[in-house]
């Protein structure tokens, strides 16, 4: 049994059985035909997830692990904010007439900042630091930029991440404002647990412990039925988790570096539907 199917069951049903709902009041999001999307939600959910162990992949319905991992290079090593450097199309609801998404995400993580050893954006600090000073208690990203906010298309929703190391293992936190639960918690588990191996591969560290801190853990009314399916199904065991060992550079890393053997899940009959 998959321990990330275990969590999620604990979350769903903790905010299904006692959460707050915001039926009555005033909403931003909308459904595709304009109605309002209300949640039933629960403050601060924090999920630990031991990598040494399994890889948190869901089991309950299929986690989309290349696209998943995509993205995550999208914003992570390419720096991108253009919707056409994606093989999905999942942004596509927040471009711009530029195809970009503002100054959001990858935009943010590109942006080079001047430090006592030289000049960095904020990935190649983190890559700096865990190889040349790992125990440091200063590693650690930001893209929630105050100032860049009104040129955003969407505000960053999973927006810090921090490192830690525990001798030769790399753990890390993060920390997200806001989650629709059951469309891309464990999209965003993946890829952070990705991630964390990628970063601890290229710095001669092992993955260790990935820590997810929701403030705002939510389930939209739509898709309360779907997750009251997901709920009654029996996860499969975790899935393997496979990265190429020869890849010793962050950015030389690719979507096919990666792999999930014996990947069983249960399939979703029903379209989620993705509140804008």
């Amino acid at each position: 049994m998959s321990i990330a199917d275990c969590i999620f069951k604990e979350n769903i049903s903790s905010i299904l059985n006692s959460g707050f709902s915001d039926e009555e009041l005033a909403v931003r999001p909308r459904w595709e035909d304009g109605t309002p999307a209300h949640t039933i939600k629960k403050f601060c959910i924090v999920n630990r997830y031991d990598l040494t162990k399994e890889f948190p992949a869901m089991t309950l319905r299929k986690t989309g692990f290349r696209n998943a991992i995509d993205e995550i290079l999208w914003i992570w090593q390419k720096k991108s904010n253009r919707v056409a450097d994606l093989r999905s199309h999942i942004w596509d609801a927040w471009a711009d007439k530029e195809g970009t998404i503002g100054k959001a995400y990858g935009y943010q993580l590109g942006v080079k900042h001047q430090y006592k050893e030289g000049e960095f954006d904020q990935v190649d600090r983190v890559l700096f630091d865990l190889k040349n000073n790992p125990q440091s208690r200063r590693i650690l990203t930001n893209i929630y930029n105050h100032a860049d906010l009104h040129e955003m298309a969407l505000y960053p929703c999973a927006y810090s991440m921090t490192f830690s190391t525990s001798g030769d293992t790399l753990n890390g936190i993060l920390n997200q404002r806001s989650q629709d639960m059951v469309v891309a918690n464990n999209w965003n588990v993946v890829q952070y647990a990705v991630l964390l191996h990628m970063f601890a591969q290229v710095s001669g560290l092992k993955a260790g412990e990935l820590v997810h801190v929701i403030a705002d853990a939510h389930v939209y009314d739509r898709h309360i039925p779907i997750a009251r399916e997901m709920l009654a199904k029996e996860p499969f065991p975790a899935p393997k988790f496979v990265m190429n060992p020869d890849i010793k550079n962050f950015y030389d890393f690719k979507v096919e570096d990666f792999d999930l053997e014996n990947y069983q899940y249960h399939t979703l009959y029903k379209k989620l539907e993705v509140a804008v």
